[in-house]
């Protein structure tokens, strides 16, 4: 029997199945529109060193990060099931299931440890390209190793699983074991977008706004403490007020920050903030004081979306935990 195996996070392939001799053309790997019900949070990290900018020179990655990550809106359209399709026809070579969709906290953040991608499958499309699909929901894998696939073929569902704190897909292209951005292929210094070398059929539109963070607070905090890090409160008492903050940049002029928070009983509060004066970086605050009786104690989940003109820019999710 041939075994499929994923190890420290990536798939580590024991299938030969050649398909394709040259670079494959890619479709997006999950059913959604972009803008509408999906969104890229991160790019594959353009910079060697330990900075980070993604392939336009933009701030749409993180340090050392190997992949494009495709978020959906909420946790409840991840509940509803949103497939993640093949990007290009293959064969699967290595497949994983079986882990728990629980988004990582520092305390279980060992528990995740040898298992980063989560539930995933890798495809090899021959000559050495191959592309891998992390985070995805348990139980929801359609494929097994060995199977052919043909590019737009469902695989699995969007999932929670791994080391990620919102649902979306990782999805990375390699070629000879090495990674290679989607975007630019060609892995040059230039900054910006060339869509004639691009591996996509159809390239993606890239917006250079997005959300640094969102956090939960006590009281409206300062830019500097929100930058830091410092504003960010993980444990609230029931006497105390819920803030939510969102961290954006390259903001426009009329682009709209929303800041809704539910907890144990539902929603408690939901705000859309016109922005106004354009800056490289801003913040915008809202939340409430507590009722008569204190905040249930429980759990608290917000959410910050910034849109322009009705299309999805970025998400952003934070939790606190309300106790005695």
């Amino acid at each position: 029997m041939k075994r499929h195996i994923l190890w420290c996070g990536t798939l580590i392939d024991v299938l030969a199945a050649p398909v394709l001799a040259e670079a494959p053309t890619l479709v997006l790997p999950l059913d959604c529109v972009l803008g509408q019900n999906c969104y890229i949070e991160d790019y594959v990290d353009a910079d060697p060193s330990e900075d980070q900018r993604d392939y336009t020179c933009g701030l749409k990655s993180r340090d050392g990060h190997h992949g494009t990550d495709i978020g959906l809106l909420s946790f409840e359209a991840m509940q509803e099931g949103v497939d993640v399709l093949a990007a290009a026809p293959g064969v699967v070579s290595a497949v994983r299931d079986g882990v728990a969709d629980v988004a990582f906290t520092p305390e279980n953040l060992d528990q995740i440890k040898g298992q980063e991608c989560g539930n995933g499958i890798r495809i090899d499309h021959g000559d050495g390209w191959k592309t891998l699909y992390c985070h995805m929901r348990k139980g929801s894998l359609l494929v097994q190793g060995g199977d052919v696939v043909q590019a737009g073929q469902p695989v699995g569902q969007v999932g929670l699983s791994g080391l990620t704190n919102f649902p979306h897909v990782h999805f990375s292209v390699t070629k000879d074991d090495e990674e290679i951005d989607p975007f630019a292929p060609q892995q040059t210094q230039e900054c910006g977008q060339n869509e004639d070398q691009d591996l996509w059929s159809e390239t993606p539109s890239y917006h250079r706004a997005g959300l640094f963070t969102a956090g939960f607070s006590t009281a409206i905090p300062t830019l500097n403490d929100v930058s830091t890090g410092a504003a960010r409160v993980a444990h609230g008492q029931p006497d105390l007020p819920l803030v939510l903050y969102g961290h954006a940049f390259y903001a426009e002029s009329g682009d709209v920050l929303s800041l809704f928070a539910t907890g144990p009983d539902g929603e408690i509060f939901r705000k859309a903030i016109i922005l106004d004066d354009p800056q490289i970086h801003l913040f915008r605050a809202f939340g409430r004081k507590s009722p008569a009786g204190g905040w249930p104690v429980g759990s608290y989940h917000g959410t910050a979306l910034l849109e322009r003109k009705g299309q999805v820019l970025a998400v952003r999710h934070s939790v606190i935990s309300v106790s005695d």
